[in-house]
Protein backbone atom coordinates (compact mmCIF):
# COMPACT_ATOMS: atom_id res chain seq x y z
CA UNK A 1 0.00 0.00 0.00
CA UNK A 2 1.58 3.31 -1.03
CA UNK A 3 1.96 5.71 1.85
CA UNK A 4 0.54 9.24 1.85
CA UNK A 5 -1.46 8.75 -1.34
CA UNK A 6 -4.41 11.12 -1.95
CA UNK A 7 -6.70 8.36 -0.65
CA UNK A 8 -4.64 8.00 2.56
CA UNK A 9 -4.83 11.76 3.07
CA UNK A 10 -8.60 11.77 2.54
CA UNK A 11 -8.94 9.06 5.23
CA UNK A 12 -6.89 11.16 7.65
CA UNK A 13 -9.09 14.20 6.97
CA UNK A 14 -12.18 12.10 7.63
CA UNK A 15 -10.86 10.82 10.95
CA UNK A 16 -9.96 14.40 11.95
CA UNK A 17 -13.52 15.46 11.03
CA UNK A 18 -14.98 12.69 13.22
CA UNK A 19 -12.83 13.78 16.15
CA UNK A 20 -13.11 17.55 15.80
CA UNK A 21 -16.60 18.06 14.38
CA UNK A 22 -18.53 14.93 15.33
CA UNK A 23 -16.91 14.50 18.78
CA UNK A 24 -16.64 10.75 18.30
CA UNK A 25 -15.26 8.73 21.20
CA UNK A 26 -11.69 7.35 21.13
CA UNK A 27 -13.13 3.83 20.82
CA UNK A 28 -15.22 4.81 17.79
CA UNK A 29 -12.26 6.56 16.17
CA UNK A 30 -10.10 3.48 16.75
CA UNK A 31 -12.74 1.22 15.18
CA UNK A 32 -13.11 3.48 12.14
CA UNK A 33 -9.34 3.74 11.68
CA UNK A 34 -8.93 -0.04 11.82
CA UNK A 35 -11.73 -0.50 9.30
CA UNK A 36 -10.41 2.10 6.86
CA UNK A 37 -6.86 0.77 7.25
CA UNK A 38 -8.20 -2.63 6.21
CA UNK A 39 -9.85 -1.03 3.18
CA UNK A 40 -6.57 0.65 2.21
CA UNK A 41 -4.69 -2.62 2.68
CA UNK A 42 -7.09 -4.79 0.68
CA UNK A 43 -7.81 -2.24 -2.07
CA UNK A 44 -4.83 -1.20 -4.28
CA UNK A 45 -6.25 2.30 -4.81
CA UNK A 46 -4.47 5.66 -4.69
CA UNK A 47 -7.27 8.20 -5.09
CA UNK A 48 -10.90 8.52 -4.03
CA UNK A 49 -11.78 8.70 -7.74
CA UNK A 50 -10.53 5.10 -8.05
CA UNK A 51 -13.40 3.85 -5.87
CA UNK A 52 -15.82 2.29 -8.33
CA UNK A 53 -18.31 -0.54 -8.70
CA UNK A 54 -15.48 -2.87 -9.69
CA UNK A 55 -13.15 -1.86 -6.83
CA UNK A 56 -15.96 -2.18 -4.25
CA UNK A 57 -16.80 -5.64 -5.61
CA UNK A 58 -13.12 -6.57 -5.37
CA UNK A 59 -12.99 -5.28 -1.77
CA UNK A 60 -16.04 -7.35 -0.83
CA UNK A 61 -14.36 -10.39 -2.34
CA UNK A 62 -11.24 -9.70 -0.28
CA UNK A 63 -13.38 -9.40 2.87
CA UNK A 64 -14.85 -12.81 2.11
CA UNK A 65 -11.34 -14.29 1.87
CA UNK A 66 -9.80 -12.36 4.78
CA UNK A 67 -8.54 -14.32 7.79
CA UNK A 68 -8.07 -12.80 11.22
CA UNK A 69 -4.92 -13.13 13.31
CA UNK A 70 -6.59 -16.14 14.91
CA UNK A 71 -6.97 -17.59 11.36
CA UNK A 72 -10.76 -17.20 11.43
CA UNK A 73 -13.14 -15.89 8.79
CA UNK A 74 -14.77 -12.54 9.46
CA UNK A 75 -18.39 -12.80 10.58
CA UNK A 76 -21.06 -11.30 8.34
CA UNK A 77 -21.69 -8.63 10.97
CA UNK A 78 -18.00 -7.66 10.95
CA UNK A 79 -17.86 -7.56 7.15
CA UNK A 80 -20.97 -5.39 7.08
CA UNK A 81 -19.42 -3.09 9.69
CA UNK A 82 -16.46 -2.50 7.36
CA UNK A 83 -18.83 -1.75 4.48
CA UNK A 84 -20.83 0.64 6.68
CA UNK A 85 -17.65 2.54 7.54
CA UNK A 86 -16.75 2.76 3.85
CA UNK A 87 -20.21 4.15 3.11
CA UNK A 88 -19.82 6.73 5.88
CA UNK A 89 -16.44 7.76 4.46
CA UNK A 90 -17.90 8.23 0.97
CA UNK A 91 -20.82 10.21 2.42
CA UNK A 92 -18.34 12.51 4.16
CA UNK A 93 -16.47 13.13 0.89
CA UNK A 94 -19.73 14.08 -0.86
CA UNK A 95 -21.25 16.21 1.91
CA UNK A 96 -18.21 17.84 3.51
CA UNK A 97 -15.63 17.96 0.73
CA UNK A 98 -18.17 18.20 -2.12
CA UNK A 99 -16.38 15.53 -4.13
CA UNK A 100 -17.91 13.57 -6.97
CA UNK A 101 -17.26 10.04 -5.74
CA UNK A 102 -18.89 6.61 -5.91
CA UNK A 103 -22.39 6.85 -4.32
CA UNK A 104 -22.33 5.36 -0.81
CA UNK A 105 -25.81 3.83 -1.19
CA UNK A 106 -24.45 1.64 -3.99
CA UNK A 107 -22.08 -0.08 -1.55
CA UNK A 108 -24.35 -3.03 -0.84
CA UNK A 109 -24.02 -4.88 2.44
CA UNK A 110 -23.94 -8.67 2.67
CA UNK A 111 -27.26 -10.33 3.40
CA UNK A 112 -27.39 -10.91 7.13
CA UNK A 113 -29.47 -13.44 8.99
CA UNK A 114 -31.54 -12.19 11.89
CA UNK A 115 -29.38 -12.05 14.98
CA UNK A 116 -29.87 -14.69 17.60
CA UNK A 117 -30.23 -13.12 21.01
CA UNK A 118 -28.58 -14.94 23.89
CA UNK A 119 -30.38 -14.34 27.19
CA UNK A 120 -30.18 -15.91 30.63
CA UNK A 121 -33.02 -17.87 32.16
CA UNK A 122 -34.13 -16.50 35.52
CA UNK A 123 -32.54 -19.35 37.47
CA UNK A 124 -29.16 -18.82 35.76
CA UNK A 125 -29.40 -15.05 36.19
CA UNK A 126 -30.12 -15.41 39.91
CA UNK A 127 -27.15 -17.75 40.37
CA UNK A 128 -24.87 -15.36 38.46
CA UNK A 129 -25.91 -12.33 40.55
CA UNK A 130 -25.32 -14.28 43.77
CA UNK A 131 -21.93 -15.70 42.74
CA UNK A 132 -19.55 -12.97 44.07
CA UNK A 133 -18.19 -13.33 47.62
CA UNK A 134 -19.39 -10.09 49.19
CA UNK A 135 -17.20 -10.51 52.28
CA UNK A 136 -14.37 -8.93 50.24
CA UNK A 137 -14.05 -5.52 48.60
CA UNK A 138 -13.55 -7.12 45.20
CA UNK A 139 -16.61 -9.28 45.73
CA UNK A 140 -18.72 -6.25 46.69
CA UNK A 141 -17.44 -4.44 43.60
CA UNK A 142 -18.16 -7.38 41.30
CA UNK A 143 -21.64 -7.87 42.77
CA UNK A 144 -22.36 -4.16 42.12
CA UNK A 145 -21.13 -4.49 38.52
CA UNK A 146 -23.35 -7.50 37.79
CA UNK A 147 -26.41 -5.91 39.40
CA UNK A 148 -25.79 -2.66 37.55
CA UNK A 149 -25.51 -4.44 34.19
CA UNK A 150 -28.88 -6.16 34.70
CA UNK A 151 -30.60 -3.12 36.23
CA UNK A 152 -29.66 -0.72 33.43
CA UNK A 153 -28.76 -2.64 30.28
CA UNK A 154 -25.56 -0.61 30.01
CA UNK A 155 -22.95 -1.45 27.42
CA UNK A 156 -19.58 -2.54 28.81
CA UNK A 157 -17.84 0.69 27.73
CA UNK A 158 -20.64 2.78 29.27
CA UNK A 159 -20.43 0.99 32.62
CA UNK A 160 -16.64 1.17 32.68
CA UNK A 161 -16.63 4.95 32.08
CA UNK A 162 -18.94 5.75 35.02
CA UNK A 163 -17.69 7.97 37.83
CA UNK A 164 -19.01 8.17 41.38
CA UNK A 165 -20.58 11.56 40.71
CA UNK A 166 -22.71 10.06 37.94
CA UNK A 167 -24.80 8.17 40.49
CA UNK A 168 -27.89 9.85 41.92
CA UNK A 169 -29.12 7.65 44.74
CA UNK A 170 -31.92 10.08 45.56
CA UNK A 171 -33.59 9.75 42.16
CA UNK A 172 -32.04 6.33 41.46
CA UNK A 173 -30.86 7.52 38.07
CA UNK A 174 -27.64 7.63 36.09
CA UNK A 175 -27.03 9.92 33.13
CA UNK A 176 -25.04 7.93 30.56
CA UNK A 177 -23.21 9.13 27.47
CA UNK A 178 -23.56 6.30 24.98
CA UNK A 179 -22.78 5.80 21.31
CA UNK A 180 -22.57 8.94 19.17
CA UNK A 181 -22.16 10.81 22.50
CA UNK A 182 -25.92 10.62 23.00
CA UNK A 183 -27.09 11.19 26.56
CA UNK A 184 -29.76 8.98 28.10
CA UNK A 185 -31.03 8.23 31.60
CA UNK A 186 -31.00 4.72 33.06
CA UNK A 187 -32.56 3.62 36.33
CA UNK A 188 -31.35 1.66 39.34
CA UNK A 189 -33.24 -1.27 40.83
CA UNK A 190 -33.44 -1.79 44.60
CA UNK A 191 -30.84 -4.55 44.35
CA UNK A 192 -28.49 -2.40 42.30
CA UNK A 193 -28.79 0.50 44.77
CA UNK A 194 -28.09 -1.80 47.72
CA UNK A 195 -25.05 -3.39 46.03
CA UNK A 196 -23.60 -0.05 44.94
CA UNK A 197 -24.03 1.45 48.42
CA UNK A 198 -22.31 -1.52 50.06
CA UNK A 199 -19.42 -1.29 47.62
CA UNK A 200 -18.91 2.47 47.95
CA UNK A 201 -19.16 2.33 51.75
CA UNK A 202 -16.22 -0.09 51.92
CA UNK A 203 -13.94 2.09 49.79
CA UNK A 204 -11.37 4.22 51.63
CA UNK A 205 -10.19 6.19 48.59
CA UNK A 206 -11.41 9.45 47.06
CA UNK A 207 -10.86 8.51 43.43
CA UNK A 208 -13.36 9.45 40.76
CA UNK A 209 -13.92 6.15 38.84
CA UNK A 210 -16.90 4.15 40.05
CA UNK A 211 -15.18 0.79 39.64
CA UNK A 212 -11.48 0.47 40.45
CA UNK A 213 -8.77 -2.17 40.96
CA UNK A 214 -6.16 -2.45 43.74
CA UNK A 215 -8.37 -0.99 46.46
CA UNK A 216 -5.67 -0.97 49.16
CA UNK A 217 -3.18 0.86 46.95
CA UNK A 218 -5.90 3.26 45.76
CA UNK A 219 -6.57 4.45 49.32
CA UNK A 220 -3.33 6.47 49.31
CA UNK A 221 -3.73 7.82 45.75
CA UNK A 222 -4.79 11.37 44.99
CA UNK A 223 -7.77 12.04 42.68
CA UNK A 224 -8.73 11.62 39.94
CA UNK A 225 -7.04 8.19 39.84
CA UNK A 226 -7.87 7.35 36.25
CA UNK A 227 -5.10 4.72 36.17
CA UNK A 228 -7.06 2.73 38.79
CA UNK A 229 -10.20 2.52 36.65
CA UNK A 230 -11.15 -1.10 35.96
CA UNK A 231 -10.30 -2.07 32.37
CA UNK A 232 -12.73 -3.35 29.75
CA UNK A 233 -11.11 -6.77 29.66
CA UNK A 234 -11.21 -7.06 33.47
CA UNK A 235 -14.96 -6.38 33.51
CA UNK A 236 -15.50 -8.79 30.61
CA UNK A 237 -13.49 -11.50 32.33
CA UNK A 238 -15.22 -11.12 35.69
CA UNK A 239 -18.61 -11.79 34.08
CA UNK A 240 -17.13 -14.92 32.50
CA UNK A 241 -15.55 -15.96 35.82
CA UNK A 242 -18.79 -15.75 37.80
CA UNK A 243 -20.74 -17.48 35.05
CA UNK A 244 -18.37 -20.44 35.31
CA UNK A 245 -18.60 -20.34 39.11
CA UNK A 246 -22.39 -20.39 38.87
CA UNK A 247 -22.30 -23.39 36.52
CA UNK A 248 -23.86 -21.52 33.59
CA UNK A 249 -23.03 -23.41 30.41
CA UNK A 250 -24.18 -20.79 27.85
CA UNK A 251 -20.98 -18.75 28.30
CA UNK A 252 -22.64 -15.34 28.86
CA UNK A 253 -20.86 -12.02 28.35
CA UNK A 254 -21.65 -8.48 29.58
CA UNK A 255 -23.78 -8.04 26.45
CA UNK A 256 -25.82 -11.10 27.47
CA UNK A 257 -26.88 -9.15 30.58
CA UNK A 258 -27.90 -6.26 28.30
CA UNK A 259 -30.00 -8.68 26.24
CA UNK A 260 -31.48 -10.13 29.43
CA UNK A 261 -32.41 -6.63 30.64
CA UNK A 262 -34.25 -5.89 27.39
CA UNK A 263 -36.10 -9.19 27.17
CA UNK A 264 -37.11 -8.98 30.85
CA UNK A 265 -38.73 -5.58 30.19
CA UNK A 266 -40.56 -6.78 27.07
CA UNK A 267 -41.76 -10.00 28.66
CA UNK A 268 -43.28 -7.97 31.48
CA UNK A 269 -45.20 -5.70 29.11
CA UNK A 270 -42.88 -2.77 28.31
CA UNK A 271 -43.39 -1.24 24.87
CA UNK A 272 -40.68 -1.40 22.24
CA UNK A 273 -40.16 2.38 22.03
CA UNK A 274 -39.44 2.63 25.77
CA UNK A 275 -36.96 -0.23 25.60
CA UNK A 276 -35.30 1.49 22.63
CA UNK A 277 -34.79 4.62 24.75
CA UNK A 278 -33.49 2.67 27.74
CA UNK A 279 -30.98 0.79 25.58
CA UNK A 280 -29.87 3.91 23.69
CA UNK A 281 -30.59 2.39 20.28
CA UNK A 282 -30.61 4.88 17.42
CA UNK A 283 -33.06 2.86 15.32
CA UNK A 284 -36.11 0.93 16.45
CA UNK A 285 -35.13 -1.85 14.05
CA UNK A 286 -32.15 -2.63 16.30
CA UNK A 287 -34.47 -3.13 19.28
CA UNK A 288 -36.79 -5.35 17.26
CA UNK A 289 -34.29 -8.24 17.43
CA UNK A 290 -35.82 -8.97 20.86
CA UNK A 291 -39.44 -9.25 19.79
CA UNK A 292 -39.26 -12.80 18.41
CA UNK A 293 -38.32 -14.10 21.86
CA UNK A 294 -40.60 -11.88 23.91
CA UNK A 295 -43.89 -11.54 22.07
CA UNK A 296 -46.48 -12.56 24.72
CA UNK A 297 -49.37 -12.41 22.25
CA UNK A 298 -47.79 -15.12 20.09
CA UNK A 299 -47.31 -17.31 23.15
CA UNK A 300 -50.95 -16.81 24.18
CA UNK A 301 -52.15 -17.67 20.65
CA UNK A 302 -50.03 -20.82 20.65
CA UNK A 303 -51.38 -21.92 24.04
CA UNK A 304 -54.98 -21.14 23.05
CA UNK A 305 -55.10 -22.72 19.62
CA UNK A 306 -52.32 -25.32 19.37
CA UNK A 307 -53.02 -29.00 19.96
CA UNK A 308 -56.70 -28.61 20.78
Amino acid sequence: MPSHSPLDQAVERYLLFLRAEENKSPLTLSNYRQSLDLFLTLSPLRDVSDISKESVRMYKGKLQEFRSRQDKDLSIRTKNHHLTVLRAFLRYLIQEEEMDVYPPDRVRRFKEEQRKVKVLFKEDLDRLLMAPDTSTKEGKRDKAILELFFSTGLRLAELRSLNRKDLNFQTREISVRGKRSKLRVVFLSDRAVESLREYLECRLDHLEPLFIRNHNQASTEMPPGENFRLSRISIYNLVKKYARAAGIMSNPSPHTLRHSFATDLLRNGADLRSVQELLGHKDLSTTQIYTHVTNPQLKEIHQKYHGK
